[in-house]
């Protein structure tokens, strides 16, 4: 799996990742890749993706062919993952079913993102949440929250404390390692008080 973090604060956001590619038991670290940045940049926006090795390139790839990318409130990130959805069963040839009782077709994604409005989490269902501090997703989050818990107060830097978080995925996470990847941005002015969003 993987560690990803996002935080909020005074007026920036940060995403941070780390960059193991594992395939069961076989880990594939940076050494003997190219590419092990877990973060797709569209528009204005940083995402990173949590799961199959095969997302990074598929979400690229259809994206690619999503006219109108608004990702800037929970409601537009619905909207696009929404629209994304039949791209990724016609395109991408995605297998959208899970457990026989499942209320949706799942897109089979986790995701956060961080751009000037704030910072989201996306999942499977395409369900979007909107954070005020932090969060973290993959098989190292419940130690980057926890980390990030300790950090969040003492450092002023979105950054630094997603770097944080990170680092204890990477520390205690078998699925996790660097090098750590830390992308940082200032929120546009409406964005800086209590919501992350400008719906």
């Amino acid at each position: 799996m993987t560690t990803l973090c996002v935080v909020k604060k005074n007026g920036e956001v940060a995403i941070a990742g780390e960059s193991l590619t594992t395939f069961g038991d076989t880990r594939l670290s940076h050494a003997y890749k190219n590419e092990h940045d877990k973060m797709l940049h569209v528009a204005d926006s940083w995402i990173g993706i949590c799961g199959s090795s095969a997302h990074h390139l598929v979400l690229e790839s259809a994206l690619n062919r999503l006219a109108d990318i608004r990702l800037g409130s929970r409601s537009e990130i619905f909207e696009t993952f929404r629209r994304l959805h039949p791209l990724l069963k016609e395109h991408a040839f995605l297998n959208p079913k899970e457990d026989d009782d499942d209320p949706y077709e799942s897109s089979q994604i986790t995701a956060l993102i961080v751009n000037p409005f704030g910072i989201f989490g996306v999942y499977s269902y395409r369900e979007v949440f909107a954070y005020e501090r932090f969060w973290a997703i993959g098989s190292g989050r419940s130690f980057a929250l926890g980390a990030m818990y300790a950090a969040y107060d003492r450092l002023k830097r979105p950054g630094d404390i997603a770097r944080i978080g990170v680092a204890a995925g990477v520390e205690f996470d078998t699925a996790s390692a660097g090098p750590i990847v830390v992308r940082q941005m200032k929120m546009h002015p409406s964005s800086t008080g209590a919501s992350p969003s400008h719906e």
